[in-house]
Parts: C-alpha cells; sequence; structure tokens
C-alpha cells in the first residue's frame, strides 16, 4: 500500500469557457467534479498506475461528502479520510479553451480543532503500521494545523521505517525537510523561496543540503531537475504539450512514488514522472493522465547527467 497525505483536501471544480475575459459574463461549455487536493490527486494516478493507493487527510461538511461520494467512484483508492467540523474547501479551475490556459480559485481550508489534529495522527500511525510501503504528504495545511505539521509526519513515517515523499511550500516545507524526507518535489518557485536562490542547480542542491535525501525540482514543461545521492540528473519531455497544466505536478510525485516503492533507479523514476505529467496535461482534469500520451513520451524522455 502507498499512503497519501492531504491535510487541506479539496473539491476539484473544472469550468470550461470558450474565451475567458475579465469583466464579462461567461457561458460555461463543461463542468466537472472531481475528489481533490494534491495528495487525492497523486493517489488517483497511482490507482490508474496498478498500485494500492490509501487517501488519508480531513473532510467534512456537505462539500466533504460530495468528496468522499466522489473518491468512492474511484477504483483502486481506499478512502481513510479522517472527519472534521469545518467544511471541505473547494477548488475552481477555469479553462480558456482559445488560449489553453488554466485560471486557478482556490478557497481556504476548514479549521481544525486540536483534538482533530490528534485524532488524525492517530489513524495515520495506525496506517503507517498497516503495511504502508512509501508515503507522500502533499499540499497546503489548512487553518489550525500546525505549521510543523509535516515534520511531525516525517519523523513518524522514519520512525516506522516508511519512505516520504514531501511536496508543499513555505515554512511548512522549510521545517518539513529539517526532519529529513526521502525526497522533496519543490516547483522553481517554491524552491527559490526555499534557498533563496533562482538558479534551479546550485538551489536543488543545496535543497538537499538542508536535509532531503534527494531533490526533484518541477521545472514546468522543461521537466525536472533531481539532486539524489547517485548524482544529479535532468529529465525533459521531447516536446511541448498543449492543455490544462492542473494536476501536472501532483502526476510526478505518482511517478516518483510508484518508481520508488518498485526499486527503479532514479532515471527510470524521472523518465516516468515526466511522461506521467505530461500525460495529464493532456487529461481533462487533475488526478488523471492520458494513457497513450504516457506511453507515448515515456520512451522518448531524455534524462542526461547534470554534476
Amino acid at each position: 500500500m502507498i499512503l497519501t497525505v492531504t491535510l487541506n483536501t479539496a473539491l476539484d471544480v473544472t469550468y470550461r469557457v470558450p474565451r475567458l475575459l475579465p469583466h464579462a459574463s461567461h457561458r460555461v461549455a463543461d463542468v466537472s467534479e472531481r475528489p481533490g487536493g494534491k495528495g487525492i490527486n497523486v493517489a488517483r494516478v497511482l490507482a490508474a498506475l496498478g498500485h494500492e493507493a490509501t487517501a488519508t487527510g480531513f473532510t467534512g461538511g456537505p462539500v466533504g461528502a460530495v468528496v468522499g461520494e466522489l473518491l468512492a467512484c474511484s477504483p483502486g483508492v481506499v478512502d481513510a479520510l479522517v472527519p472534521c467540523a469545518g467544511t471541505t474547501r473547494r477548488t475552481v479551475a477555469v479553462v480558456d479553451e482559445a488560449s489553453g490556459d488554466t485560471t486557478q480559485f482556490n478557497e481556504p481550508g476548514p479549521l481544525i480543532t486540536a483534538a482533530e489534529w490528534a485524532r488524525f495522527l492517530e489513524r495515520y500511525e495506525e496506517l503507517l503500521a498497516a503495511g504502508t510501503r512509501a508515503v507522500a504528504l502533499c499540499g497546503s495545511l489548512p487553518p489550525g494545523v500546525p505549521v510543523g505539521a509535516y515534520a511531525v509526519l516525517v519523523r513518524a513515517a522514519r520512525a516506522a521505517g516508511v519512505p516520504v515523499l514531501l511536496d508543499t511550500s513555505g515554512e511548512a516545507l522549510r521545517r518539513g525537510v529539517a526532519a529529513r524526507p526521502e525526497i522533496i518535489k519543490p516547483n522553481a518557485a517554491e524552491l527559490a523561496e526555499l534557498t533563496g536562490s533562482r538558479e534551479p542547480l546550485p538551489a536543488t542542491r543545496d535543497a538537499r543540503r538542508r536535509g532531503a535525501h534527494a531533490v526533484v525540482t518541477s521545472l514546468g514543461p522543461d521537466g525536472l531537475l533531481a539532486a539524489t545521492p547517485e548524482g544529479t540528473w535532468r529529465a525533459a519531455p521531447p516536446r511541448a504539450l498543449a492543455g490544462n497544466p492542473t494536476g501536472a505536478g501532483d502526476s510526478a510525485v505518482a511517478g516518483l512514488l510508484s518508481a520508488l516503492a518498485e526499486g527503479l533507479d532514479w532515471p527510470e523514476r524521472l523518465a516516468r514522472a515526466v511522461a506521467l505529467s505530461a500525460a495529464t496535461v493532456a487529461a481533462p482534469a487533475a488526478g488523471e493522465f492520458d494513457p497513450r500520451t504516457y506511453e507515448e513520451v515515456r520512451g522518448s524522455v531524455k534524462v542526461t547527467r547534470a554534476d
């Protein structure tokens, strides 16, 4: 089992409009709803890859009920979400079909009480002990959750002998790195915030010195840059793909985590992650990928040494 943690779960709503114009009314061409939040997206991709995935985090209120109903329709994903008194947030992505660009609106999450956080920690440790092979800790922290929450979760996983991938930002990332996760996966902006450098290669190496066993930086359409114990690597797709990039980073996390669980070497891990990311851009919504694009791109990803 691979466990994904989404403390700030969401109902992802995607609108598609012919053209997005400021200060104008829009006729929506298509609406879709998916169970969301970064870790839930990761779990859905893992399940599509054939891995047993369990999703945990907080859920509550009528929106949380919809998330649970939709998650029940996601084959291969086990719902281990922990109830809270507040209402799960919504995220709204507006896709401009004329340009292919996406505009995102993210609501804040529910206020989590100290008692709810304590209940989650108990559940998390139970799941770690239930045959978990790897953990993904993903996304923002809802109000009320301690800023050092991910550091606590990393340490608990390490104590249980379970490797952890951390995908977050800001102070939560800074504190989480110090707990020595197996992998962190920032994007270029998150890496710059963590290290103070906008040069990806030295910044990625700097982030690794701060405690992570390996650092994989997302460079958007240019692929991934990875500093690992076996060396530094660049992985790039064969071409840029048009589409909706929402969730592409989550699919990269699923690729890295599944390859870690399978014991693949770093070039193979990075090729899978880049191909899944590209295939998600070609899919209609986060948490999904286009299988044909995945198979096509995977064999063409260029992985080179950057030492």
